[in-house]
């Protein structure tokens, strides 16, 4: 079956303060969305990747009505709901025989709610992991067959929504192929934050999914942290270091680990980098970690892997405040992870929010203190936002 799948058109403005979007502007390969393309592809289908971060709406619609697929998988944030939505319905007005089903953050948490008002274009939302999901829908679309019991999978039936039960989490991620980078064609459009990254092209790569936090204000689909190790289901050493052999097959000379933090099996990250090391692969790499799973052996361990720069969640300079958002560290152990981590060579990025819970205009002002104690190489500023799914 042809399947399309498509990030709706946007442009920086939706996302980023107008002011200030020129110097924000990034562009990050979209890996849920390629992951669910290599297990389409992986089951037999033709897949087409359309990136709205490239092309209009009008550009959009226009190779869909000449490739016309069967299935169009549209990707969406709670940003980009509106365009979504407004895509679904141009879709269905091109054809009304395709299929359309939304998947991404914003499906995830609202669920059948994207089938009410303004979600009249679509036919399903996935409401979990895309993988097993889409292939299954896919399949049962391509062989005429309904989609009751679809496990992730909410859906129309006539006039009514059929909500399928949750698919259970991917327990063995190793079992998934690696992400179909091919399809973003030129990779040299897709970076990174200004100052995030120091060669290019630069691929994306997540080695484990989940995190053993509890922020009030990050989204999880695992919500209650029952899946993996205390909610972080693992991808081998081995498995993560042929994707890392594989795209730099591919021409990439950079990789940025988004993992939720890389570090939280200590062991683990320890036997990526040096695994990294003792097979002397040629690449900069950049990773997040939480301050108390990290120590001067493993930094030191990562720099010699080729890592150049870490990102620490410092969030705020007042400790009842980090108390609040349930992060789960202290100002102390911030402050030791950045010194270690300076005292190795690695470059440090420290995100800070504003407005958490309680938080007064005096204790916003003694975050920016504790940003220039720590004196890190980049620090930013972020307001507080609820997202849908969050605790928050």
């Amino acid at each position: 079956m042809r399947c399309a799948l498509i990030i709706p058109a946007w442009v920086p403005e939706e996302i980023f303060p107008t002011r200030t979007a020129g110097s924000q502007i990034n562009y990050w390969q979209p890996l849920g969305t390629l992951y669910v393309a290599s297990c389409l592809l992986e089951a037999g289908h033709e897949v087409k990747f359309l990136n709205g971060a490239f092309l209009s709406h009008a550009d959009i619609l226009t190779a869909v009505g000449e490739w016309r697929p069967s299935f169009a998988g549209i990707y969406s944030t709670a940003f980009g709901w509106p365009g979504a939505a407004r895509l679904a319905e141009d879709l269905k007005r091109l054809d009304r025989d395709t299929f359309t089903c939304a998947g991404g953050p914003y499906p995830i948490a609202v669920q059948e709610g994207c089938l009410g008002r303004g979600g009249e274009g679509l036919d399903a939302v996935v409401t979990g992991e895309g993988e097993w999901s889409v292939v299954e829908l896919v399949e049962r679309l391509e062989r005429g067959k309904g989609l009751e019991g679809v496990q992730g999978v909410v859906f129309r039936n006539g006039g009514a929504i059929v909500t399928n039960p949750p698919r259970p989490l991917i327990a063995d991620l190793d079992s998934i192929p690696f992400p179909a980078r091919a399809l973003l064609g030129d990779a040299t459009r897709y970076v990174p934050p200004p100052g995030t990254y120091r060669r290019r092209p630069v691929a994306v790569m997540i080695t484990a999914r989940g995190c053993d936090r509890r922020c009030l204000f990050c989204f999880q689909i695992d919500r209650e942290r029952q899946g993996g190790v205390r909610g972080i289901r693992y991808r081998s050493v081995e498995n993560v270091v042929r994707e890392i052999e594989l795209c730099l097959r591919q021409g990439y000379r950079e990789i940025k680990f988004i993992d939720d933090t890389f570090a939280a099996d200590y062991d683990r990250a320890m036997g990526i980098a040096q695994e990294i090391k003792a097979r002397r692969l040629d690449f900069a790499w950049f990773a997040s970690a939480c301050v108390n799973q990290v120590d001067t052996p493993l930094l030191r361990a990562f720099k010699e892997a080729g890592c150049w720069a870490i990102l620490f969640g410092a969030e705020s300079g007042i400790q009842k405040n980090l108390n609040s958002i349930r992060k789960g560290i202290t100002l102390e152990q911030t402050r030791r992870a950045v010194r270690a981590a300076k005292d190795v060579g690695l470059t440090v990025s420290t995100p800070f929010i504003f407005g958490l819970p309680g938080e007064t205009f005096e204790e916003g002002l003694k975050t920016i203190e504790f940003a220039l104690e720590l004196d890190p190489d980049l620090a930013n500023f972020h307001a507080l936002t609820p997202f849908p799914g969050t605790d928050l």
